[in-house]
């Protein structure tokens, strides 16, 4: 079982995405609603057919005709934006490493940039893991094209658990393993920032305090003391592995810890692959965190609601006590309904203008490794349970 892929946001469905799953059952897709075609009335007479001959060609349904394209704009305005059209589609080719089709000599204005376009869209999509699209935006002065480069995360929620990884380190057999996840989580913690549920400021910790809060308020039943019971175990093992994760050691001893780790089983081995290649992001992005290309929020003048409409990144990436039992089953149906209320959600989004002005040579080469990573931590912990002795 893919662990981290296994849990999922309700019923939200990016506008991108046709499909996604979900802990609840997923939302059918959109079907188009069936229009009732108006027949002849019962006994009326059917006008009689006319048809050509048999032998008629039909060669002008094999023709194909553009579109008759209208522009308001003067001669001189029209091969100014041709002109910057084309500057700006070669940048863009040249970034994306694209051999464009060759449109500005063989077809006519306008007809050769809606082609060019076409032609750019189907290839940079071929060659871009992470393409998201293009404009053509018109200003007073230039015509230039924007990218878009985003991590699609689907619907999955990124939670990593650490009561397994607490029980690890009891587990004589597991000591060595589970001091090497301790290295990479501590990376996690300190380096890719990803929250922490016992930190305040963290979104789970104040769903963790809402649950409590529920519990002690209700009224008392036959489970309100295991409720209780699994709640203090949440904030007890969660202090306790905080403050490991927290001691910079873990980072300093990693590679030592790596080299030194002998792999007995196939449990060792896929623990101390997780481990290599996140020392291996740690050192290729010493100072990267997941939140590096948040995407910032629109300032919208009519919408000043922002933050209640988009499911922020920290809201679906953590550290979680763990991903079983009574709790984690009623977070995750509170989580699932109140994220059936956004409409939109924040994923790793890079934007480029290719408008004459110097470009970086960004990309989603670090969100994709570490999601990867985090999906792959959130398999082996799960994992932990069928090998525990």
């Amino acid at each position: 079982m893919n662990y981290a892929k296994g849990h999922h946001i309700g019923h939200y469905q990016p506008t991108r995405t046709e499909t996604a799953t979900a802990v609840a059952p997923t939302v059918g897709q959109v079907r188009k609603m069936a229009t009732k075609t108006k027949g002849c009335k019962p006994g009326a007479e059917r006008q009689t057919e006319v048809r050509t001959n048999s032998h008629a060609t039909n060669g002008i349904l094999k023709c194909t005709f553009l579109p008759k394209l209208k522009t308001a704009q003067p001669v001189q305005a029209c091969q100014k934006t041709e002109k910057d059209f084309y500057q700006s589609l070669s940048k863009l080719a040249g970034h994306y490493s694209i051999e464009p089709m060759q449109t500005q000599q063989n077809y006519s204005f306008p007809y050769n940039m809606v082609l060019a376009m076409w032609d750019m869209e189907t290839k940079v999509k071929r060659t871009t893991t992470n393409w998201d699209g293009f404009k053509l935006v018109q200003g007073s002065n230039k015509t230039f094209f924007t990218t878009e480069e985003k991590y699609n995360v689907g619907t999955t929620l990124y939670y990593i658990p650490i009561v397994p990884l607490f029980k690890m380190l009891k587990d004589p057999n597991r000591k060595k393993t589970a001091q090497l996840l301790i290295s990479v989580c501590s990376y996690l913690y300190h380096i890719a920032d990803i929250p922490y549920y016992r930190q305040q400021d963290s979104y789970l910790y104040w769903m963790y305090q809402m649950h409590k809060d529920w519990v002690e308020h209700d009224d008392e039943t036959d489970e309100t003391a295991m409720y209780l019971s699994e709640l203090r175990n949440a904030e007890y093992l969660g202090n306790k592995i905080e403050q490991k994760l927290f001691n910079r050691a873990n980072l300093k001893f990693f590679e030592q810890r790596l080299n030194r780790f002998k792999c007995l089983e196939t449990f060792d081995t896929q623990c101390w692959q997780v481990a290599c290649n996140a020392f291996v992001l740690y050192t290729e992005y010493p100072t990267a965190s997941i939140f590096r290309n948040a995407p910032m929020p629109e300032k919208d003048p009519y919408n000043d609601d922002y933050e209640n409409e988009v499911i922020g990144m920290q809201k679906y990436i953590s550290f979680v006590a763990d991903t079983k039992g009574w709790l984690y089953e009623s977070l995750t149906d509170s989580i699932n309904n109140e994220f059936n209320e956004y409409g939109e959600m924040e994923e790793p989004t890079i934007s480029k203008s290719f408008d004459g002005s110097k470009l970086t040579k960004v990309n989603l080469d670090f969100e994709n490794r570490l999601f990867t990573l985090l999906d792959d931590l959130c398999n082996v912990l799960y994992d932990y349970k069928r090998t525990e002795k």
